[in-house]
């Protein structure tokens, strides 16, 4: 008899009278419906129950023509409202209809034909009809000799959060509608949270003590980012403190080996001016005299990677996940965090529409993002709202001024609450109103809603009051990261046809005498002086060529962002900043803006080439993959001067890592990469430093000590941005953070090129985060480490950021530190670097141009900053 879907346990289908699941599974991993008619997808037991552990919604399909169902989990079955008698054996087309987009479904058809992955938003139907926005993952999994076996399809319910069609929602001025794209931010969580799944199938009898991580949930607040944290996952006070770190601890061991020297971690554009390292397999248009040659780059060239940025592509799971959670991390920004119901507003549009709203404004009105967006406030008025408290509203809209009130409002459902809202104008450096914040707080619990209840003291409305302008002060702060979606497109994007100026230390550089011949012949440096020699790489963002100035022999990187790109995954305002910070970068140990300049499609910033590569493969290249103490000394020196320069000029880096540290081909190093950094402001000071002892040796001190610089970042971010391993508790919490997380990713760079490892990496990004959180920082029994440079990286990785080495007097603090001793700190950039085992190769160029050089220069159209074309 056919099968009836009464339940589920665990992910298991059961069938109605027989206890059984909907497909037998034996022990050879055969499996047939109950009646025995019909012959199903083969799934093993290891396997069913590996897969029955894990909360995630999704299928196991098999990789045949019609991609048969051969396993679906109890979170399919209930989101879906389908049964077994319905899945199992069939497609998932039946969750198609009407509303499904054809080119969606198309593209997804074109992965599977290709073996690839995908993820992608798709408009699918409940077996009652109900349509939902299905987040849909697909993973393939291969075989040993590379022939796709099975394929995983993920989904999420992201109905609340997604802005649905209203995606392509345009303002006159050709910009989005919203201040936030949510499908790349929903993508990236979807992609780390499919692995997971990837990992059971691929090794069933290999499942966590822990068991199966918590399944990734939508929206982008600082909830759903620590979701799968455990509860109770707060930064202790300081390391080592927590007896719950004990529980956290890695079973699995992945956390104590690097995953191999093929791995990589990427932040945004897979790292500008990356070259040396591992070699290419291609030569084109330059020949490489020695080994090796551009690296860095070549990862976004490789199918290892997971799923591309934009959801699709040739990339595949089926090497180690290492490569994945390598990644760097730009996962909300500072307005997306903020735990409060608001909606942000434009008045320069008809009706003053909102164009953002919190994850916890959905909440709190039932309303998802799609129906709020593009709608005035006014949805929420209902049959016993206070007209005379809207028209307060509206009167203080008309005069551009705040104004709280409480008034009676209503959810989706009907159900009203008492609101005290609190209306806020923003306005932009010339004192033109820019947008109106408005903040709610459901007043319920402390108002009458009848005149029988009790009514709530006077100091309870106050302190109400006090939340509500306080949040919208926090929002005001956080929305002026982003750029003005009320410019015009072409000045977006201006700042990048600015002039770029040379700086004192390397106004003498043979490259910028060549820069300034051709200023003078042709008044500015643009795309047209550059020719192609090569891709170095490709990012989530763009592109990095090889390039050389015209007739000149001088190479430079030349990194072009696809500014639509830019615009989808919300990182418009990271390459604007990006832009700002090179241009004021005047050291040895970083990068020299050389130009930059747009086309109709890309901004291109133009800097140096490092033929030395990167010290993360000379890392990986050392016997045991560590360098020596004196190693380690000389290139933690450098980069601390180079982050004490960054932090002088207000940039808190927030990205350090060994990809991230190139080396010049001298030897020294060149810290690069700041697409998610942060800049601010900073107040340098000369301070004395204590003397203990009488009034004579404190005078006479007084006389021979010099003042000490201090220059610390002084304003607070709370984007989530980063490398996994490399991130501050501080950040993960969301409790606000400064240049001190600087300081702790310092401290995990010396640790990885002392022991070869990170301390906190754990196997997936759950992990990695509560071992930040909790976990005791320990010290391997080899090699052997000095007892200074333990007990440097121990303050480093102090997890108050207040007690941390360097929160007080900075890069000064740590200089001082007895690792450091007998540094001449001046004269560093002069002297010769220590040799590690195994040394540093230059990579060495020659030159020849070839007739795809020449095609390809002739599809590279300047634009300037007017967005005009220049000939």
């Amino acid at each position: 008899m056919a099968a009836r879907y009464v339940g589920d346990k665990g992910g298991i289908p059961v069938v109605n009278g027989t206890g059984k699941n909907s497909a037998e599974f034996s022990d050879d991993g055969g499996s047939k419906r109950s009646s025995g008619s019909t012959n199903l997808p083969r799934i093993s037991h290891d396997l069913k129950d590996a897969l029955s552990t894990f909360k995630h919604t999704f299928v196991v399909a098999d990789a045949t023509k019609d991609m048969a169902i051969m396993y679906a989990s109890a979170g399919f079955y209930e989101m879906t409202q389908y049964g077994p008698e319905d899945v199992i054996g069939k497609n998932c087309r039946f969750l198609q209809g009407p509303g499904t987009d054809t080119e969606e479904v198309a593209r997804i058809r074109r992965a599977i034909k290709n073996g690839e992955s995908h993820c992608g938003r798709l408009l699918n139907y409940k077996k009652d009809g109900t349509p939902f926005w299905n987040l849909l993952t697909l993973a393939p999994i291969k075989n040993e000799q590379g022939a796709v076996v099975k394929f995983i399809g993920m989904q999420v319910e992201v109905t609340q959060f997604t802005e649905g069609e209203l995606e392509k929602a345009m303002r006159p001025n050709g910009l989005s509608t919203s201040l936030i794209k949510y499908d790349s931010r929903q993508k990236q969580g979807a992609t780390e949270s499919v692995l997971d799944i990837v990992d059971a199938v691929k090794n069933p009898k290999k499942l966590p003590a822990e068991g199966a991580p918590k399944p990734f949930q939508p929206g982008a607040g600082l909830a759903s980012l620590l979701a799968a944290l455990p509860q109770g996952a707060a930064p202790p006070t300081a390391a080592g403190n927590d007896d719950l770190s004990t529980l956290y601890e890695d079973g699995g061991g992945l956390a104590d080996r690097r995953e191999g020297a093929g791995k990589r971690r990427t932040s945004g554009f897979l790292n500008l001016l990356k070259a040396g390292g591992k070699p290419q397999q291609e030569q084109s248009s330059i020949a490489a005299l020695t080994q090796p040659q551009s690296l860095s780059l070549n990862a976004g060239l490789q199918p290892t990677q997971g799923i591309t940025p934009d959801g699709q592509g040739p990339l595949t799971f089926d090497e180690d996940r290492a490569a994945e959670e390598r990644k760097g991390l730009d996962l909300a920004t500072t307005l997306e965090r903020i735990q409060k119901n608001f909606v942000i507003t434009d008045p320069r549009l008809p009706d003053n529409p909102i164009i953002f709203a919190s994850d916890d404004f959905l909440t709190l009105t039932e309303y998802s993002r799609e129906e709020i967006l593009g709608r005035n406030c006014r949805f929420l008025q209902g049959a016993e709202t206070d007209q005379k408290t809207v028209d307060e509203i509206r009167a203080a809209i008309k005069e551009e001024r705040d104004v709280t009130v409480q008034l009676l409002n209503y959810k989706k459902s009907g159900v009203p609450f008492w609101n005290m809202f609190h209306l806020q104008p923003v306005r932009d450096k010339r004192g033109e109103l820019q947008y109106f914040i408005g903040v709610q707080l459901d007043a319920s619990a402390w108002d009458s809603m009848g005149d029988q209840a009790p009514q709530a003291p006077p100091q309870t409305k106050e302190t109400q009051k006090s939340i509500v302008k306080d949040s919208a002060l926090e929002a005001a702060a956080a929305v002026q990261e982003l750029p003005d979606p009320g410019q015009r497109p072409e000045d977006v994007w201006a700042g990048h046809s600015k002039p770029v100026l040379t700086k004192p230390h390397k106004r003498d550089a043979e490259a910028w005498k060549v820069i300034k011949q051709i200023k003078q012949k042709d008044g500015r440096l643009g795309l047209r002086h550059f020719r192609p020699i090569r891709p170095l790489g490709s990012g989530d963002t763009g592109s990095v060529h090889l390039v050389e100035l015209k007739g000149t022999k001088h190479l430079f990187a030349m990194k072009a962002m696809d500014k639509q790109v830019m615009v989808n995954r919300n990182k418009v305002h990271r390459a604007i900043t990006e832009r700002d910070i090179l241009s004021a970068l005047d050291h040895p140990f970083l990068p020299t803006l050389y130009a930059s300049f747009q086309t109709a499609t890309h901004v291109c910033l133009v800097t140096d080439y490092c033929p030395g590569g990167e010290l993360y493969y000379l890392l990986e290249q050392q016997p045991q993959k560590r360098f020596s103490e004196e190693v380690v000394r000389f290139f933690a020196a450098e980069v601390l001067l180079a982050l004490e320069y960054l932090h002088l000029q207000g940039v808190v880096y927030r990205d350090l890592k060994p990809e991230n540290v190139l080396l010049q081909e001298n030897g020294h190093i060149l810290l690069t990469d700041f697409d998610l950094s942060f800049l601010t402001f900073s107040s340098p000071m000369l301070v004395r430093p204590a003397v203990v002892g009488g009034k004579k040796k404190r005078k006479q001190a007084a006389q021979s000590i010099r003042p000490e610089l201090v220059a610390e970042p002084t304003t607070n971010s709370n984007s989530f941005v980063g490398t996994e391993e490399y991130i501050a508790p501080e950040i993960i919490s969301g409790s606000g953070h400064t240049g001190s997380v600087d300081w702790w990713a310092f401290g995990i760079f010396i640790y990885e090129m002392l022991y070869g490892k990170t301390p906190f990496r754990g196997r997936n990004r759950q992990r990695t985060f509560t071992n930040i959180l909790l976990k005791d920082l320990t010290f391997p029994p080899q090699p052997q480490v000095s007892l200074a440079a333990r007990r440097l990286i121990r303050g480093l990785l102090e997890r108050d950021p207040n007690k941390r080495l360097g929160a007080t007097k900075g890069a000064t603090e740590l200089k001082a530190h007895p690792f450091f001793e007998g540094l001449n700190w001046p004269l560093i950039r002069f002297g010769s670097p220590p040799d590690p085992e195994k040394p540093v190769q230059i990579a060495k160029m020659e030159i020849r141009t070839s007739i795809d050089d020449e095609k390809e220069e002739l599809d590279w159209e300047e634009v300037d900053e007017q967005g005009h074309l220049v000939q």
